[in-house]
C-alpha cells in the first residue's frame, strides 16, 4: 500500500497562458503556515479572505483571494489552501515559488488526487473521472465524467464485489462439510445468485465499453490492400498531408494516428500497411502491427481500389473478422470507365478529386453520434483498464460457476477471489503500487 507523504506540496491549479483569473493550490501540514505567511494574517476555514501576497521583502507580489479548507473537509482530505490570483504566469509561478521557499514542494502531476484517492476522499474509478472531467471534449463526455466522479459506476462495482464476497463466504463454508452434496447445502440458491451476479456484471461490462468509447471516441482502422489508397484517405479525412502518399506498394510500414472530430465527437484514424502475402521483413512487421491494431478497432475502414475490389477482399477479410463496424470503401472511383452507383453496403469515393467523400463524411458522422447516443442518459465514463478487468472478473465468475457444477469447492472459491479481486483494482480496494503511478502520472500538475 502506498504511504501518504506528509509533505506540503503546491502548484499551478488552472490550465496553462494568460486569464482573468489563476489558482495556486497548496496541500499539506504547513499549507495553512504558508499561506498565512504569504497573505500576512490568519486565515479562518472556508472564508474568502482578500489579501496582498507578499515576497520576503515584504513587496506586494499581487492581491487576490485566499481560501482555507481544514482536513479532512477538503478535496485532499488535508489541509488545503487555494490562492486565487490574477491569471498572469508570471506571478502564478512566483507564488509557488514562494510557497516552496517557505516549506513546501512542487507537486507531481496528478499529486492532489492521489492525496485525495489515499486519504480514502475518491476511489480509484473516481479519481480517474476527475482527469476525464477535465479532458471532456463536448458535454455528453462531460457529463458521464461526472456520473463516475459521483460514484455511478463505482456503486454498481462495489455491488457485485459484495455479492461475490458473499457467494464465496457461503462456497467456503460449505467447504467445512466437503461430506455433504452441494445441494444440500443450499447449491441450488447459490447457482441461481451466481447467475444472477453473472448477468449483472455482463451488463456492467456492456456500460463500461460505452462508456470507454464516449470517453475515447471510436478507434477506426484504415485497412486494406498496399496501394488502395488508405494514405490518401487519411490525408483528405484529416485535413492536411498527415501520410506519405506515392504510387509504390508498401510505402506505409508504421501505424499512424489522426484524431478528428465530427459533430463533437472524437474519432481517432489509424493508417496502416497494406495487407497482402509476402513483403519484406520490415513490411511483414508494418502488416504484424496492422492486425494488432484491429483486435482493439471499434470500427475497420476498409479501403479496396474500385478497380479490384474482389481481389483486395481476400487479404483482409479473416483481420477484420471480430471488428464490430465495418465501412467498405471503394476508392480511385475516377479511374473506373464508368460511374458506379454508391450503395447501402460500399462507398465509392476518390481521395484524388473527392467524389463521394461527402456520404463518407455523414456515414462517419452516423457511426460517431450513434455512438455518443448509444451511451444515453445515466452513461459513465470507463477506461480500458476498467474494461479489461471486468472482462478478467468475468472469465474468473464463468470458470467458478463451472467449478461449482462440479462441486470442487475449493477451485471455485478460489475463481470467486480473482474475479473479486479483478473488480477491486478498478476502485483501487486492491491495487499495485506501479498502477498507481501509471494512472496519476497522466493527471495534469495541479489536479
Amino acid at each position: 500500500m502506498t504511504e501518504i507523504s506528509r509533505d506540503t506540496i503546491a502548484a499551478i491549479a488552472t490550465a496553462p497562458g494568460a486569464g482573468g483569473v489563476g489558482i495556486v493550490r497548496l496541500s499539506g501540514p504547513k499549507a495553512r503556515a504558508i499561506a498565512q505567511t504569504l497573505a500576512a494574517r490568519e486565515l479562518t476555514a472556508r472564508v474568502a479572505h482578500y489579501v496582498r501576497f507578499r515576497d520576503a521583502d515584504g513587496e506586494t507580489i499581487d492581491d487576490g483571494i485566499a481560501l482555507f479548507f481544514a482536513a479532512p473537509a477538503s478535496y485532499t482530505g488535508e489541509d488545503v489552501v487555494e490562492l486565487q490570483a490574477h491569471g498572469s504566469s508570471a506571478v502564478l509561478h512566483e507564488l509557488v515559488a514562494r510557497c516552496v521557499a517557505l516549506g513546501a514542494r512542487r507537486a507531481r502531476p496528478g499529486e492532489f488526487s492521489e492525496r485525495a484517492f489515499l486519504e480514502g476522499r475518491l476511489d480509484l474509478a473516481q479519481a480517474e473521472a476527475v482527469a476525464d472531467l477535465i479532458a471532456a471534449a463536448d458535454v455528453r463526455a462531460a457529463r458521464a465524467a461526472r456520473r463516475a466522479l459521483d460514484g455511478e459506476f463505482s456503486r454498481r462495482v462495489d455491488a457485485i464485489a459484495d455479492e461475490l464476497l458473499a457467494i464465496r463466504v457461503h462456497v467456503e463454508a460449505a467447504i467445512d462439510f466437503a461430506d455433504e452434496p452441494i445441494d444440500t447445502l443450499g447449491g441450488a440458491q447459490l447457482r441461481a445468485r451466481l447467475g444472477e451476479t453473472s448477468l449483472a456484471l455482463d451488463d456492467l461490462l456492456k456500460a463500461a465499453e460505452r462508456g470507454r468509447r464516449l470517453r475515447d471516441g471510436l478507434h477506426a482502422v484504415i485497412v486494406g490492400p498496399p496501394n488502395a489508397g488508405k494514405s490518401s484517405l487519411l490525408n483528405v479525412l484529416a485535413g492536411s498531408e498527415r501520410a506519405i502518399v506515392t504510387d509504390i506498394a508498401g510505402t506505409t510500414r508504421d501505424l499512424l494516428h489522426e484524431t478528428i472530430r465530427i459533430d463533437g465527437v472524437e474519432l481517432t484514424l489509424v493508417d496502416t500497411a497494406g495487407l497482402r502475402e509476402g513483403g519484406d521483413v520490415i513490411e511483414r512487421e508494418g502488416m504484424r502491427r496492422a492486425r494488432g491494431e484491429l483486435q482493439r478497432a471499434d470500427l475497420a475502414l476498409v479501403v479496396l481500389d474500385a478497380r479490384d475490389p474482389q481481389g483486395g477482399r481476400a487479404a483482409v477479410s479473416d483481420a477484420i473478422a471480430d471488428v464490430p463496424l465495418r465501412i467498405w470503401v471503394h476508392n480511385k472511383a475516377d479511374l473506373l470507365d464508368a460511374p458506379v452507383p454508391t450503395t447501402q453496403d460500399t462507398l465509392h469515393v476518390s481521395a484524388r478529386t473527392g467524389a463521394g467523400l461527402d456520404a463518407l463524411h455523414a456515414q462517419l458522422r452516423e457511426l460517431a453520434q450513434g455512438n455518443a447516443d448509444a451511451a444515453g442518459e445515466g452513461a459513465f465514463t470507463a477506461r480500458a483498464r476498467h474494461v479489461d478487468a471486468l472482462a478478467i472478473a468475468r472469465e474468473h465468475l464463468a470458470q467458478a460457476r463451472v467449478e461449482l457444477d462440479r462441486e470442487a469447492l475449493d477451485l471455485a472459491a478460489e475463481s470467486l477471489r480473482l474475479a473479486h479481486d479483478a473488480l477491486g483494482e478498478i476502485t483501487g480496494r486492491v491495487h499495485a503500487d506501479d498502477l498507481l503511478g501509471h494512472i496519476f502520472s497522466s493527471f495534469c500538475i495541479g489536479k
